[in-house]
């Protein structure tokens, strides 16, 4: 097997990065601003600022992609926000 060259090592690097994936979470008519804002910020480690940011987001368009990384990073986060009743998905 013949050895890759720098090219094309770097090609499979960037291939590599666009594996990243979204978790997106959608509005409800359920969960408060508060209970969304304390869940972004201790399951995805958001500041205060960030989480009611992306909860102004989610509110106003419907949606919004709080976290990005690899699904094996993001599916933990999502089934934990999905537990405390908040609709999430990973794109």
């Amino acid at each position: 097997m013949q050895a890759l060259t720098d090219t094309e090592v770097e090609i499979l690097e960037k291939t590599v990065e666009l594996d990243i994936m979204k978790l997106v979470i959608y509005n409800d008519e359920v969960n408060t601003f508060d209970w969304v804002i304390d869940t972004l910020m201790e399951v995805c480690n958001h500041t205060s600022e960030q989480a009611e940011q992306c909860t102004l987001i989610i509110h106003y368009k419907g949606k919004c992609a709080v976290k990005e990384g690899t699904f094996e990073e993001l599916a933990g986060m999502r089934n934990e926000i999905c537990r405390r009743g908040i609709s999430a998905e990973i794109h």
